[in-house]
């Protein structure tokens, strides 16, 4: 009947609608932007809207998945009701002058092809595996598929452009440029969870990927228990993992990774190691990998190995190759259906040539995949030219195994930005390319996506763009929100290996700051300074704004939750830096010193936010190289303005840290708190800090260990410094927990460290790591009420606190003495808590002592009128709060 039915009669039973002109259809129904890119999209004439009754022409065969998403969109668009027919005289009959929908290629549906040729529209017949011809026109909707993938595909294009409810009219020609296309779940630390799994093979689907590669390391019987079968209840929740990779037209790939003990020569193991396979094979799996990664390859695990194929790195790839053809030959040639064999080897992340790539290249089957990393574990560049070296140097096709946006190496931070520094042709030389996620599954989905659209279409592949539809495809209205979110977790090492640059997180935030700066220097910061917070106040609402507008994925805000509250913290601490150095520009000590309260209250919260990961507990790390460092910068801008010095040290390491004894703690200036590592030290290792910039550096003291645990200090270590991070003077050996030295006259210095020269069996305590500059001024404080840590008084650190143990009395007075006697400008003293007072007074040259003004509250700033002195006293009124005193600062005139 198909066969007789002219294509004119088809035309007008399905062109119902009136064409209108394409400028109206565009401004009454725009047509919608679709992720992936397409090859060719071309507008037509008129509007295509879905009424109440829609009639689909389906074939036998149809895709079922790419049914029901066409089902989907037609009842989201307004369609209450489908009616399902098999041919074109039943569509005419049931249409009645409405919307006739075509699902299904040349293998689904012959239908769909006289819907196309009525549309004066190619077939998709001679496209690529997933390639699809898709059109809305004059009441007519056709979706055809060169395979039943590419129907699927296109069923998801047609949900994107049907996202309102209606379109322009359109045609598409679409096909993806790399044939496998997708992602690796090969990262070490705890795996995704079932529903996590699911939730990934469903957003694969959508976004038209179609490769999924299972391969959690700490799957026991994976990669430890390699030998065991799977339990029943386990295999089963792999089972419907397969299904739903299957509905999603994905490859579901089972890769086994039994090099940590297997015996290549055995037949046991071999036979081990088909019988898993069959087991997969059995619940549906029809796709298998091998990785021999991460392994040693100059240790066999038995000696049958070692007499059979020798030593070094042609044995290795020649035992490897050997286990690897008897799979070929006695799993994969025996299961028709099968696809092909892929493995990683040993040596998996460059291109020299070695004995070990030249046993694979002439002795593994040809029909196995080659994974590769690219020139690098975590490869910045991927270019056409290494990808055809790759072929050529491993003699096989290769599928890139890309680590990004992995995080398992960097645990502490999320890797939010879009997938960037891969060459356009790199498809051409590739049988495709899976991308290595982060632990959280959720938040892994916005470089998920932009891989995706490279995949597909690499030459008009625009990352910025790809990532602004990622974070619209994640949090819809949220959008706005999300964005502000991960362009503070954006950065990455992928990033800074393909630029170069140092880093490149917070785009919007960072040049903001710059111009901040710059005005500030001109004192003239207003304008800068109103556009920076504005920003700012959206950092700072961030964790409520996203959490409303995403409230309906609570998986993601579990995920991300640190990091998000770490980016309002920020944004917190940053708007109170704003506006404590507008204040002291005004010269307004008193606001800028309330001000800067809330910076170091934020600042604190944020740092000593934790995180559990397979490292131990870690801090987030959000707006790297961004916020902490404007935050400090500003700190010290305004502890300058106050009189202080200036420096703002920042705690480094390469250690984690047991409970919650931060870095921090170790420049606090309070000796009783400290920096606790959560592991001993190895060679290497090293405990420090940042100053910010290059500086004249004169002496060092380190306080390491403490009374319930004498023992934990560096032994073994050396003190060193650097101007630039890589080139280091060495000072002193480390032996003893207690360290005072003197560094060379005009030392340059940013960096100091102790760095780990020998192994110890103990944990790393770091009480105070002090700097001084040769114009730190050095002060002794005494005096009452007794409390503790007094010194902290006129220690050059705003962060430290004098705080007394009880309410003054009569004659208690806190007594500042400086080494020498100078002309004296002014006095500030910063109170941490107001409520106690006091006579500010100076000592004459004869010892008497003459008030100059009174401390009320929690500032005060005094002019000395240059009397010369070497003594500043708090006299404190009786009664009243215990003194908590920052700083007494005598600023001598210059």
């Amino acid at each position: 009947m198909i066969r007789l039915f002219p294509v004119m009669v088809l035309a007008a039973t399905v062109a119902v609608a009136v064409p209108v002109p394409a400028s109206a259809a565009a401004s009454a129904a725009p047509l919608a932007k679709v992720w992936p890119t397409p090859q060719q999209v071309t507008t037509r004439p008129g509007v295509v809207t879905v009424p109440r009754t829609v009639v689909e022409i389906v074939g036998r065969d149809t895709d079922p998945s790419a049914l029901s998403v066409v089902d989907q969109v037609l009842r989201a668009a307004g369609a209450s009701t489908i009616v399902k027919v098999s041919d074109l005289e039943s569509a005419r009959e049931r249409a009645n002058g409405g919307l006739v929908v075509f699902v299904g290629g040349p293998t689904e549906s012959r239908a769909t092809a006289l819907a196309l040729a009525a549309l004066n529209l190619k077939g998709p017949e001679g496209l690529p595996h997933g390639g699809y011809v898709l059109a809305a026109d004059r009441g007519v909707i056709a979706l055809s598929g060169v395979d039943t993938a590419g129907t699927f595909y296109a069923a998801h294009s047609l949900r994107q452009f049907f996202a309102s409810g209606k379109s322009a009219g359109f045609s598409v020609r679409d096909w993806p440029a790399a044939p496998l296309r997708g992602v690796i779940e090969g990262f070490y630390g705890a795996p995704w969870s079932h529903a996590d799994r699911l939730a990934q093979l469903d957003f694969y689907g959508r976004t038209k990927q179609n490769m999924y590669v299972y391969s959690p390391k700490d799957d026991p019987y994976l990669r430890a228990r390699w030998r065991d079968q799977y339990p029943p209840e386990q295999l089963a929740l792999l089972s419907q993992l397969v299904a739903r990779a299957t509905a999603n037209h994905i490859e579901f790939t089972y890769a086994l990774s039994p090099g940590l003990s297997v015996c290549y020569s055995s037949d046991a193991d071999k036979a081990a190691l088909v019988t898993k396979f069959q087991s997969l094979w059995d619940i549906g799996v029809r796709s298998f990998g091998i990785p021999l990664d991460d392994i040693s390859y100059t240790r066999w695990n038995c000696d049958a190995d070692g007499a059979k194929f020798g030593t070094g790195g042609a044995a290795a790839g020649a035992a490897q190759s050997f286990l690897l053809n008897r799979v070929q030959q006695d799993f994969m040639a025996t299961h028709p259906g099968v696809e092909r064999l892929q493995m990683v080897p040993t040596e998996y992340y460059d291109l020299a040539d070695s004995p070990y790539k030249t046993a694979l290249r002439t002795q593994l089957d040809k029909a196995v995949i080659v994974e590769w990393t690219g020139v690098g574990v975590i490869a910045g560049q991927i270019t056409e030219k290494q990808a055809r070296q790759a072929k050529e140097v491993f003699g096989h096709d290769i599928l890139i195994w890309d680590n990004y946006p992995v995080n398992d190496y960097i645990t502490e931070r999320l890797l939010l930005g879009p997938y960037i520094g891969r060459e356009p042709g790199v498809a051409k030389f590739l049988t495709g390319i899976t991308a290595n996620p982060m632990v959280q599954a959720e938040a892994s989905k916005i470089a998920e996506f932009t891989s995706g659209d490279f995949l597909w279409n690499p030459d008009k592949y625009d990352p910025d763009k790809s990532w602004l539809a990622a974070i619209a495809d994640l949090a819809g209205p949220a959008a706005p929100a999300l964005k502000v979110f991960a362009e503070n977790n954006y950065s990455s090492l992928l990033a800074r290996l393909e630029t170069g640059k140092p880093d490149l997180d917070s785009p919007v935030l960072r040049p903001l700051i710059s111009a901040f700066w710059a005005a500030l220097e001109k004192k003239n910061p207003w304008d800068a300074a109103a556009k920076l917070d504005r920003y700012l106040a959206e950092m700072a609402a961030n964790p409520d704004d996203l959490r409303r507008g995403m409230a309906s994925n609570p998986k993601f805000l579990a995920e991300v939750g640190p990091w998000l509250d770490q980016v309002g913290l920020y944004g917190h601490a940053g708007r109170h830096a704003v506006k404590m150095l507008l204040a002291q520009l005004d010269g307004d000590g008193a606001k800028a010193w309330a001000e800067r309260g809330e910076v170091v209250a934020a600042l604190k919260k944020a740092q000593a936010i934790r995180v559990d990961t397979a490292r131990g507990p870690r801090n987030p790390s959000t707006c790297t190289a961004v916020c902490v460092p404007f935050l400090n910068t500003a700190l010290a801008m305004a502890d300058h303005g106050f009189g202080l010095p200036g420096i703002r040290p920042q705690p480094t390491t390469s250690l984690g840290t047991h409970t919650d004894n931060v870095p921090e703690r170790m420049v606090d200036g309070d000796p009783e708190t400290f920096y606790w590592s959560s592991w001993y030290p190895s060679p290497g290792d090293a405990i420090g800090v940042d100053l910010g910039t290059a500086r004249t550096v004169s002496h060092v003291d380190i306080t390491m260990g403490k009374p319930t645990s004498p023992d934990d200090y560096i032994r073994d270590g050396v003190l060193e410094y650097s101007a630039d991070g890589t080139t280091w003077t060495a000072v002193k050996t480390v032996t003893e927990p207690v360290l005072s030295a003197d560094l060379p006259a005009e030392a340059q210095a940013r960096f100091v460290r102790i760095r780990v020269v020998g192994t110890q069996p103990f944990w790393i305590v770091v009480r105070e790591f002090t700097v001084s500059t040769p114009d730190t001024p050095k002060y002794t404080v005494t005096g009452t009420p007794a409390g503790t840590n007094l010194a902290a008084a006129a220690d050059n650190n705003a962060d430290s606190v004098y705080t007394a143990a009880s309410a003054p009395v009569a004659g208690d007075a806190l007594v500042v003495t400086a080494a020498t006697a100078k002309p004296l400008g002014r006095v500030v003293v910063l109170a941490a808590a107001p409520g106690a007072s006091a006579d500010v007074q100076v000592a004459d040259a004869a010892g008497e002592w003459h008030s100059i003004g009174r401390l009320e509250g929690g500032y005060a700033e005094l002019p000395a009128g240059g009397v010369t002195t070497d003594r500043v006293r708090l006299l404190w009124t009786p009664g009243g709060a215990a003194p908590k005193i920052a700083e007494v600062i005598p600023v001598f005139a210059r």
